[in-house]
């Protein structure tokens, strides 16, 4: 049998199929497909406006990376006017993101961006190994993804940007779709597919992947040869979200178009009014400057349990009950320096057009 040409260009030896669209095609036209469908989810979601500082997401992983180059051939190559920052997250995790902060530093040589990197322990006084010895492997993810959530703020903070992108793709925001309808949690449900999400206090952050696979975030590095670090966190394999994803990988093998499918539906979920109304406002940390649905941010909550000695009392709103119960915050416990937005996020008056426009 002949090798197949390539679907797209019809002149060269196709070498692989599209998971997302089963087309048959030529290395280099996946390139150009990939490429080209970022692109136009930057400009028709208006990510981006020209003289943008826009720190990239940075853990050495392959969606990072893949996301650091695309960027940066994208915004070469359609005069994006970005100016293009990586900022790396040290949770603390021996053997894991010591190893992943070397493949960050690689990175920042291969494609001429400067790096910034904030530490739990310089932010929190903890690492993640430490908060592991103290929780064990059940919630640790909680106290990792609310820290990592406010130390990219924090960070970019640093860097005084307007924008932070990650490499969240289809996969992860459809296993976030399919987890907030398990855990019934409307709030989020609501909001998890937004390609862009930005409080009064915090800066623009933004997934160019949105509708991404991750096989083909994969074959992208693969075949680009990109120099990525590809070992799971050690603390992850217990994590919920991994049910969401096992159910998704049967989903998808019976039906490709499941993953967008997923995300489109969650697009299409409007919530109640008189549920809205039941939802807590935005304002600020009391303690820390951060933004917060109550009067302590999740990360100072979290923060206090683990300083107490009660950590997982700092888990739910129901336990922080709990940590009340025992007496008043010490006056001497750590604190989480007051958080102050960049100039950009302070004063938010872009009026130049979006890219691509």
């Amino acid at each position: 049998m002949p090798p197949r040409t390539c679907a797209l260009c019809n002149d060269a030896r196709a070498i692989l199929k599209r998971p997302k669209t089963g087309q048959t095609i030529c290395k280099d036209c996946f390139f150009y497909v990939f490429e080209t469908e970022v692109h136009n989810t930057i400009t028709e979601a208006q990510l981006f406006k020209r003289g943008d500082r826009v720190a990239i997401g940075a853990s050495g992983g392959k969606d990072s990376t893949v996301l650091a180059h695309v960027m940066k051939t994208l915004n070469e190559r359609y005069d994006y006017g970005l100016e293009l920052f990586l900022l790396s997250i040290d949770e603390g995790i021996t053997g894991y993101r010591d190893d992943s902060l070397e493949t960050v530093k690689r990175n920042q040589e291969q494609y001429d961006m400067p790096l910034k990197i904030l530490s739990y322990d310089e932010l929190y006084g903890w690492t993640m190994d430490a908060i592991v010895s103290q929780v064990g492997k059940k919630n640790n993810c909680t106290f990792c993804g609310v820290f990592r959530r406010q130390a990219l703020d924090r960070g970019a903070a640093i860097l005084n940007v307007d924008h932070i992108v990650t490499g969240h793709n289809a996969d992860d925001i459809a296993e976030t779709v399919l987890m907030n309808i398990m855990r019934g949690d409307i709030a989020r449900l609501g909001r998890c597919t937004s390609i862009c999400t930005q409080g009064e206090d915090t800066i623009k952050r933004s997934k160019p992947f949105k509708y991404a696979y991750e096989k083909e975030i994969v074959m992208y590095a693969y075949f680009k040869k990109l120099d990525y670090f590809s070992t799971e966190c050690i603390y992850s394999p217990d994590a919920y979200r991994g049910h969401a994803r096992a159910f998704l990988k049967d989903l998808e093998a019976a039906r490709p178009s499941a993953i967008i499918d997923i995300i489109h539906s969650g697009e299409a979920f409007e919530i109640k009014e008189d549920v809205k109304a039941t939802q807590k406002l935005q304002q600020t940390c009391i303690r820390c400057g951060y933004m917060s649905s109550n009067e302590l941010c999740k990360a100072c909550t979290l923060l206090e349990g683990l300083e107490r000695g009660m950590a997982q009392a700092a888990v739910t709103d129901r336990a922080r009950k709990k940590l009340d119960a025992v007496g008043p915050t010490p006056d001497n416990l750590r604190q989480i320096p007051m958080f102050k937005p960049p100039s950009s996020v302070q004063s938010s008056t872009h009026t130049t057009a979006a890219v691509g426009t």
